[in-house]
């Protein structure tokens, strides 16, 4: 004998993903379902109890289909100095052209004087699924003598794709789909010092930790061997909870014991250690994504050579969704409570009033198919 009980949320992938991953702790006899609104008589029927079938599975595929035909969007920023691998990472992630490097013909490595973003946006198709992603690079940050707030143009940036946001939202007649085009995931990019943080480090993720959510890796991993990428690896975990840094995914988002069991899992992973490459070699009769050296091939998917396959399952295959409700739901929430605060509730001049974008992006829209 089983239960029935759907969650309906409005986001649909959420509850596919949360479905599919309470599916047999929900058929469980001795589990009860809490009341969604306290003082409101429910009952629990149970599906033997029903006079036939009803249908209300079907809500799910129903559901899948809408969002599928309409389609996803993600947003990712990657945050650090040159030569860290930025570009190669994201290729791999998502085994395509997709970084600004790639994208743009006869690009020209050249060090910024100031802090400059790029957004670069492609439509990735797979198995019939369309997701428009969106990565905004920053390069210059760091890459000076004197580094003095070089964080502040990317708070900024962070800041005017939550305006932009709010001001869609606040509009009388607004869109039926509003854009988003908020950040909904930074990666940042740490050196292979084997050390500890810098001061630029913990300056950046101590400010931008407030208002994205951030995901250090470690680059070039390779560099270092596996005792040293442990030790380095624990110096930041202890660095991050001494200077109260907030990496995702936080503690107290956890919703359940169940969530808390994974991401502590995660938690104790981070940051990770990654290597990135576009080039394939063969390995024991098989294709394989990793970068040659004398002493052998590192494969970039063997999570006995590299953390990069936890990372990819991370920002892809188990939390993409979540990345996107936790920007929405906290960091972009505390936006608009502080926005609307200010302007005294007075919407129609937070709508009229102009939020000159200062930041200048380059843009560019291309089709990529998997």
């Amino acid at each position: 004998m089983s239960y029935i009980y759907i969650k309906i949320s409005c986001h649909v992938w959420y509850v596919v993903y949360r479905h599919k991953r309470k599916e047999y702790r929900l058929m469980d006899k001795t589990r009860t379902v809490k009341p969604p609104f306290p003082g409101l008589q429910t009952g629990l029927i149970r599906s033997a109890d029903l006079f036939g079938y009803v249908g209300i599975e079907s809500v799910l595929d129903q559901m899948r289909r809408k969002t599928v035909k309409a389609g996803f969007e993600f947003n990712i920023m990657v945050v650090g100095q040159s030569g860290l691998g930025k570009s190669t990472l994201v290729n791999t992630l998502f085994k395509s052209k997709v970084s600004r490097k790639s994208s743009t013909p006869n690009y020209e490595e050249k060090i910024s004087k100031t802090v400059r973003l790029h957004a670069v946006s492609h439509v990735i198709e797979e198995k019939g699924v369309k997701m428009k992603l969106t990565v905004i690079d920053t390069p210059g940050f760091g890459d000076q003598i004197n580094n003095q707030n070089c964080w502040e143009p990317i708070v900024k940036y962070v800041n005017e794709q939550y305006e932009k946001y709010l001001r869609e939202e606040l509009n009388v007649n607004r869109k039926r789909r509003i854009p988003d085009s908020r950040v909904h995931c930074c990666i940042y990019f740490l050196p292979a010092s084997g050390h500890s943080l810098r001061p630029i480090d913990v300056e950046f993720m101590k400010r931008l930790g407030k208002i994205v959510n951030i995901v250090p890796v470690i680059a070039k991993a390779d560099t270092l061997t596996v005792e040293e990428r442990q030790e380095f690896k624990e110096r930041i975990r202890q660095d991050l909870e001494a200077n109260g840094i907030h990496v995702y995914p936080q503690r107290e988002l956890d919703e359940d014991p169940e969530d808390r069991i994974l991401n502590d899992r995660i938690r104790a992973s981070i940051p990770f250690a990654v290597v990135g490459t576009d080039k394939e070699h063969q390995v024991n009769g098989h294709k394989v994504l990793g970068r040659k050296t004398k002493w052998g091939i590192i494969e970039v998917e063997n999570v006995a050579h590299c953390e990069f396959a936890n990372l990819r399952d991370l920002l892809i295959r188990s939390h993409l969704q979540d990345l996107k409700d936790v920007a929405h739901n906290v960091h972009y929430e505390t936006y608009r409570v502080r926005r609307l605060n200010e302007s005294n509730m007075n919407l129609s001049e937070l709508v009229l009033s102009s939020w000159p974008l200062q930041n200048k992006m380059d843009k560019c829209e291309t089709e990529s198919h998997l």
